[in-house]
């Protein structure tokens, strides 16, 4: 694969994927010499005696205290130590290869007074396979991701753990098995490393992707449940939408007409029963919001993936004399609640969802279907469970979706007395995609099966939408229709992992 140019200015959400996948990075010339000229500042600096926060001074409420030079190194290599305070299961090697590769970013853009050659071997790890065993919980979101991203220099100076060719190792035998020097920190480096918001910003880059993808997997799993309950086109008329112009309900409506083009599923006007419920009319009210969700994330992320996100930083006067700023660019505020806003409408995607599922499986509400989707209803269960399981984990959402940025607990020693709790909203808005993807899958296998139930009552020759269609027929080639009792957790799980991977949407791009 070609190498992704880490340049500081450039760096998409894609680019991210491509890195956690296994892509290899490497630094661009400008940025080694960005980098070049902000490491030299500090060594001015040093020379001057200049007093300038986490270069001769302790950190956080030592802020006070006055470091020798002599000791400055020390200073870095205590910084990186003591602070690998974090706890839990370790980020996925995906995450954690994101994370190297943010947080190689942001020192790009050489305001962070550390060396090119630090963040060259911070890229050696990603391009050889060294993958920093990273503690998933101990960051607050303020001072950035300090005790994740210590975990993480921790491997860069031979210390804390990683991961090499499937074995989980000491940090110093894993760069020696890879072939890479450990790094001996220099002033600033070990701050410049650990200050920064690249895990929350990892997290939040990778399930924004599989976000967008999902509110598609949504609405095409919405628009097959539509023709299995013998639903009503009429609320997707353009018209509607017009007059109303969020932009992304149009866009919803409009590709839930696409979808349709074709059908003999939807039922044509009947003045007995001119609408639906709010579950399936509803869809590009709903869906285009959540979307709405999604697209402010991105926004957000965007801009933080190629942000400088540390403190202090290192400027440069009109005369090339290095100006020395502290500041709190560090604070994941922005980042924070764009994902708990994510989450938020994640949740809902799901509720909206599971009613869904919940009306395909009631005989008094499916307009005609059998109860729970199968022919031997008492003898047979049929899906009556998988309605339960997208209830719960519905519920498990709506607890989840409770604003972590609305808390904050102050830290050392109040010096850091407000803090964005972040991280914790990136872990959430994970658990919540999680979810919602199991709920998603849940209500195509019932829509399938409630077109497999519809087609004995139509007749043969009925005729789902161009999009439905293809969403029908990949589900099929992988899941067959229930006959009979069996385990539905395999189900589940064969139609999650269509959901997850992009091929349901990519097999309806196909053809509309």
């Amino acid at each position: 694969m070609e190498p992704i140019s880490i340049t500081g200015e450039h760096l998409t959400m894609e680019d991210v994927a491509a890195i956690a996948a296994g892509a290899p990075a490497e630094l661009a010339p400008h940025a080694v010499e960005a980098m070049a000229r902000s490491w030299q500042g500090v060594q001015t600096l040093l020379a001057e005696g200049a007093i300038a926060y986490g270069i001769t001074t302790g950190f956080g409420a030592f802020k006070g205290r006055i470091i020798p030079q002599h000791e400055v190194a020390a200073l870095q290599r205590n910084l990186v130590l003591s602070h690998a305070a974090g706890v839990g299961p370790p980020l996925d090697e995906m995450t954690a290869r994101a994370a190297l590769a943010v947080r190689a970013n942001t020192l790009a853009m050489g305001y962070s007074g550390i060396r090119p050659q630090v963040v060259e071997t911070l890229l050696a790890l990603l391009n050889r396979g060294v993958i920093p065993v990273i503690p998933a919980y101990g960051s607050l979101g303020a001072s950035g991701d300090l005790a994740p991203l210590a975990h993480m220099a921790c491997v860069l100076i031979g210390a804390g753990e990683a991961v090499y060719q499937g074995e989980r190792l000491p940090g110093a035998e894993a760069l020696r098995r890879a072939g890479i020097e450990p790094v001996t920190l220099g002033a600033k480096e070990g701050l410049a490393l650990i200050n920064g918001t690249a895990v929350i910003t990892a997290l939040g880059a990778l399930v924004t992707l599989r976000a967008e993808n999902l509110i598609r997997a949504a609405d095409i799993a919405g628009t097959l449940s539509l023709e299995a309950l013998r639903g009503t086109p009429a609320a997707f008329d353009p018209r509607v939408h017009q007059v109303r112009p969020h932009p992304r309900q149009i866009d919803v409506a409009a590709y839930v007409r696409r979808l349709l083009d074709g059908s003999t599923f939807v039922r044509p006007f009947d003045p007995r029963d001119i609408q639906d419920a709010y579950s399936l009319r509803c869809i590009p009210q709903v869906h285009g919001a959540v979307s709405d969700t999604v697209s402010y994330a991105r926004w957000s992320l965007e801009i933080e993936l190629n942000a400088v996100t540390d403190n202090p930083l290192i400027f440069f006067d009109a005369d090339g004399h290095p100006d020395v700023v502290s500041a709190g660019n560090f604070h994941a505020e922005p980042v924070g609640l764009a994902l708990d806003y994510l989450k938020l409408g994640l949740t809902d995607l799901g509720n909206m969802s599971e009613r869904r599922a919940a009306r395909l499986v009631d005989e008094s509400l499916n307009n005609g279907l059998p109860a729970f989707l199968t022919r031997y209803g008492g003898l047979e269960s049929g899906w009556m469970i998988a309605q339960y399981t997208a209830a719960a984990v519905a519920s498990q959402n709506k607890v989840l979706a409770h604003p972590a940025t609305a808390d904050t607990i102050p830290t050392s020693a109040n010096t850091e007395d407000h803090v964005s709790m972040a991280a914790i909203a990136a872990h959430h808005a994970r658990q919540v995609l999680e979810n919602v993807e199991t709920i998603i899958a849940i209500e195509w296998l019932l829509a399938a099966q409630g077109v497999d139930l519809r087609r004995d009552q139509l007749g043969r020759a009925a005729r789902l939408g161009v999009g439905t269609g293809a969403a029908y027929r990949l589900l099929r080639e992988h899941v067959p229709f229930l006959e009979h009792d069996a385990p539905l957790a395999p189900l589940i799980e064969q139609a999650r992992a269509l959901i997850v991977d992009g091929a349901l949407v990519a097999a309806v791009a196909d053809v509309v």
